[in-house]
């Protein structure tokens, strides 16, 4: 009996701290560190090992995470701190919008331009066989020219 109510007070007491847990999003130093980058050395800060201000940033970005703060809250801080160079991809609006446009736009052009090829040569043996292109019959006087340089070479 005893047992059963240690069980049951060791559940209510942990339940709490379960729903707390639940509600802490689920941020982690590594999830961070790909998306932003060092503003001395400008290298993103997984590369950045030595420097000090890697460091600093790394610790801030551990204290944020295990205070339950969201991958985005703990972007916008490091924005707010140092501005959009901490960033390692530019936001998406404004001007910055074209690093994503930019290179849409051209696989797009390339690929239409790529079937516009393809038609039109698909289309210029059919054209050839129906008549309105130029005939391949060789007309019976090239026939016996060709006839007699083969017999010339002796092939």
């Amino acid at each position: 009996m005893r047992r059963a109510l240690a069980t049951i007070a060791l559940a209510l007491l942990l339940a709490p701290a379960a729903a707390v847990a639940a509600d802490c999003p689920k941020t982690s130093l590594a999830d961070v560190e790909d998306e932003v980058m060092c503003p001395v050395c400008g290298v993103p800060l997984g590369l950045a090992t030595e420097a000090p201000q890697a460091q600093r940033e790394r610790a801030f970005i551990q204290r944020e995470a295990e205070s339950c703060k969201s991958k985005q809250q703990i972007k916008d801080e490091l924005v707010a701190q140092f501005g959009d160079r901490v960033l390692a991809l530019p936001p998406d609006k404004g001007f910055n919008l074209a690093v994503y446009l930019v290179p849409a736009a051209i696989v797009l052009a390339g690929a239409a331009a790529v079937t516009t090829v393809a038609l039109r040569r698909r289309r210029t043996p059919a054209a050839a066989s129906n008549g309105s292109g130029p005939s391949q019959t060789i007309a019976d006087d090239d026939a016996a020219r060709l006839e007699a340089d083969l017999q010339r070479y002796d092939l």
